[in-house]
């Protein structure tokens, strides 16, 4: 790790994943919002860069490392915040991200900086893991060994059976990073020759895609930077997983449509849309600070003409204008039990109900954005989740109450009754369109 920024910014990014893994694992908040503001606190881009990897890396296998530093201390270190500092150190231990003479001694260096008296304490709980770590990796209990908890194994064994270990395997490495190119300004290859000018392996992804050709989609060799890719500020490409590159074709709106992208933030599906068709596009959010990042989103791709409103799709009285929509897509709120590779918070801050209460909400939105929508229109029922609850056992409900929807078949490659599993090239997503007869 050391090679790949100067010392300082190194030194930096310790502090930084310090407290990003504390403000998840502490403080219970999510590392979006910490990451941002971080980014407000801290200048230096390869410092941020640095931390973000050490953070999500810690984060991934918190099971394993939270394992290891209470056999290593019997009791939680104080103050707290000492936590961030030593499982990031036995992350880079752990992972053999740094030679352990340099793990040990900037980690120190690290944490005596804003906690001088606890130097000998964490100098020797990074010096005995290492003289210990064979034997602490053996027999690791369940949470440990597969850095999941408990109730979530419980789950996917339950509706994964043959599955279970795959998903959860994949969940713990590291995404891959996925581009999709604005066709309004650039095409596939003439971006993937920007890639290649600029010395950057990339492979296609989506080449299975069954009606009009691939999706736009390239899936780099190594992830980098989003101010380092090729005509990023320009907006001729944008950063979105595979599988969600699926949700925007699959609703299949054409020009002059009247469509609603529910739920709309950050923008990734909503700038998607405008790439393929001109619409006369609302996007909404309830959250207004997150709507922001739609407009910042639209303006970096050059496109303009969708209404933006900061409002609950759940309560149309406060924002509808009474004219029904061609296309509804609503990518509804869940666990994200199907992006914790790329958002791997999300596994320590989730609890077992969670499933049910947000399954509630969906329903919610379901039943208040149906009338919303025209005789012979179609409605996209989106997730990032893998939990039946969420997803088929969603679907099942609503179609049993609404005889006018029908749920149209949705055939590709690897999806099972509308569900995507976790792979190697994508997470995990649900689908399910419903026509309006």
């Amino acid at each position: 790790m050391s090679g790949r920024a100067p010392a300082v910014a190194i030194a930096s990014a310790r502090r930084i994943a310090a407290d990003l893994v504390n403000a998840v694992l502490i403080d219970g908040r999510g590392l979006t919002q910490a990451l941002t503001r971080s980014r407000a606190d801290h200048a230096d881009p390869r410092a941020l860069a640095a931390a973000q990897s050490l953070a999500y890396g810690t984060l991934r296998e918190a099971g394993r490392l939270r394992h290891f530093l209470a056999s290593l201390t019997g009791k939680p270190p104080e103050p707290a915040e000492l936590t961030g500092h030593l499982l990031v150190g036995l992350h880079e231990l752990d992972a053999g991200l740094s030679p352990d003479y340099a793990a040990v001694n900037e980690t120190v260096a690290a944490a005596a900086n804003r906690f001088p008296f606890a130097r000998g304490f964490v100098n020797a709980v990074l010096r005995n893991f290492q003289r210990r770590r064979a034997a602490l990796d053996q027999n690791l209990p369940e949470q440990a060994r597969w850095n999941f908890p408990g109730w979530w194994l419980a789950r996917l064994r339950a509706e994964y059976p043959d599955d279970w270990r795959s998903i959860v395997e994949i969940q713990n490495q590291p995404p891959p990073m996925t581009l999709r190119v604005n066709q309004r300004r650039s095409s596939l290859d003439d971006y993937r020759a920007e890639l290649r000018n600029a010395g950057l392996d990339h492979g296609i992804g989506g080449d299975w895609w069954p009606s009009t050709g691939p999706l736009p989609a390239l899936i780099l060799a190594r992830p980098l930077p989003v101010a380092d890719l090729p005509g990023f500020a320009d907006g001729r490409v944008s950063v979105q997983d595979l599988g969600a590159q699926a949700a925007v074709p699959l609703l299949e709106a054409g020009n002059g449509m009247r469509v609603l992208d529910a739920c709309a933030a950050p923008g990734g599906k909503t700038g998607h849309l405008l790439e393929l068709a001109d619409l006369d596009l609302t996007a909404l959010d309830r959250d207004e600070i997150r709507l922001r990042r739609v407009r910042d989103n639209l303006d970096r791709l050059g496109l303009a003409g969708a209404r933006l409103i900061a409002a609950d799709a759940g309560a149309p009285a406060t924002w509808w204008d009474g004219r029904p929509f061609d296309r509804i897509l609503l990518d509804a709120p869940c666990t994200a039990s199907g992006v914790v590779r790329r958002h791997p918070d999300g596994k320590w801050l989730k609890l077992a109900d969670d499933a049910q209460q947000l399954a509630g909400q969906q329903s919610r939105l379901l039943e208040a954005l149906w009338p919303l929508l025209k005789p012979g229109g179609r409605m996209l029922y989106a997730t990032c989740s893998l939990f039946r609850a969420e997803n088929a056992g969603q679907i099942q409900a609503f179609l049993s109450r609404h005889p006018d929807a029908r749920r149209e078949p949705i055939h590709l490659p690897g999806m099972r009754e509308g569900q995507w599993l976790p792979g190697p090239d994508m997470d995990g997503f649900f689908y399910a369109r419903l026509l309006k007869t």
